[in-house]
């Protein structure tokens, strides 16, 4: 028998769906499962945005430019100038969701064996990226104690070789809720300068910033023209997950014109995709504050009921939609899957992630889950109270 690539051996499977089966086995016995493992709202998708695919008039169904629709990409430019953003449709490249934006960020700033440092806990699927890259994650850790603020300036320096090449952060974080300050970008930005390093930013969380805390983007730092690649994506802030629509934004005209080769190479983004995206441009801001007024509800409800359970720890976040609790078991993987597959509370269950698969650092994470509350309120207040009644009788607890 053939055997497979390294990459294939490598490549990690996903924390937030590995216990997929768990859950439907729990289904197929008759338990409601909660999901509150995976960032998929139940938000409608702006209607704008569904009309423009339902009445579109395309005979052919054709490519569209590798680099993606052209009044889509001008569209965007309106839509970054609200955030202080100031670039032309030539910095841009529509990607195949976020994701893609990312790898060909990958692709296009590092070569194999290079090292990328990212604070932990990230968003799991960077490690699967980096695989596919054949880079290096050198972790940086960050800690419940301080809510996941980014880790001192000189930690992260200390992580810096000859081999380092990137920075990546999530801003808002997923799956930590963690929202970076403007003085906390700007510490980072010194690191970036000293060393001539890409500084890669995850902003697909943009819209979701809580208690009058406004985002700021690492475009606006000053002095990183060339450094910066801006990763975003439409799957949140529209709730248009399985749109598969993203974007790849840098002012370096080499990383672009670098990025569009590999866009050449896929060839083009969806087109009814981009349709509906750049309808979506158009959806009005008493959408985004319905959407936001909605989640501050169901963070609160769901942190405050975490942090009501004894021996739960939750900080309050104050982006995104993801919590990150703190349980007094010894091991979150077996408690997650305990649920699905042991316990039900009056025939009802929860689904988490486990953090360990967000940790690249071995053996850090074994206490923790992420929680998205991206469920309607009386779905997150019976996930608590299923939370509250299984640790009364996990036979692994640590109270």
């Amino acid at each position: 028998m053939p055997v497979l690539s390294q990459k294939a051996i490598q490549m990690p499977p996903s924390p937030i769906r590995k216990l997929v089966p768990y859950s439907e086995k729990a289904k197929s016995q008759g338990k409601h499962v909660i999901h509150l493992n995976i960032g998929q709202p139940d938000i409608e998708t702006p209607q704008v945005a569904r009309d423009a695919v339902i009445n579109s008039d395309i005979h052919v169904l054709e490519y569209s430019h590798s680099a993606g629709i052209a009044s889509y990409r001008e569209g965007l430019t309106h839509y970054y100038k609200q955030y202080g953003i100031d670039i032309t449709a030539d910095d841009i490249i529509i990607t195949t969701g976020g994701s893609e934006a990312l790898l060909f960020a990958f692709f296009v700033c590092l070569n194999p064996g290079d090292e990328v440092i990212i604070p932990e806990p990230f968003y799991a699927n960077y490690n699967g990226f980096a695989v596919a890259a054949g880079i290096n994650v050198v972790p940086v850790t960050a800690t419940i104690d301080n809510g996941f603020a980014l880790p001192p300036i000189a930690e992260i320096e200390k992580k810096i070789t000859p081999k380092t090449k990137a920075i990546l952060i999530c801003n808002p974080g997923n799956p930590t809720g963690y929202l970076y300050s403007r003085e906390e970008l700007e510490q980072l930005s010194s690191i970036i300068t000293a060393h001539d390093l890409f500084l890669f930013a995850d902003e697909v969380y943009r819209e979701f910033c809580y208690d009058g805390a406004r985002p700021f983007s690492v475009m606006n730092l000053d002095g990183l023209d060339n450094n910066v690649v801006l990763v975003d994506s439409v799957s949140k802030r529209y709730s248009m997950c399985g749109a598969r629509i993203g974007a790849l934004i840098s002012k370096n005209k080499e990383i672009v014109s670098s990025a569009l080769k590999f866009g050449q190479a896929r060839l083009s983004p969806p087109t009814y995709a981009q349709i509906a995206a750049e309808a979506a441009l158009k959806t009005p801001q008493s959408y985004f504050d319905q959407v936001t007024h909605e989640y501050v509800a169901r963070r609160n409800m769901l942190v405050e009921g975490l942090n009501g359970i004894k021996g739960v720890r939750c900080p309050m976040p104050k982006g995104a939609f993801y919590c990150i609790a703190e349980f007094p078991v010894e091991d979150t993987e077996h408690f997650c899957q305990w649920l699905l597959e042991s316990f039900d509370y009056e025939g009802n269950t929860v689904m988490m992630a486990p953090l360990s698969g967000f940790y690249a650092t071995k053996g850090l994470g074994k206490k923790e889950a992420r929680l998205a509350y991206v469920l309607e309120r009386k779905e997150i207040e019976l996930a608590v109270k299923c939370l509250e009644k299984a640790l009364e009788v996990y036979p692994h607890t640590t109270y």
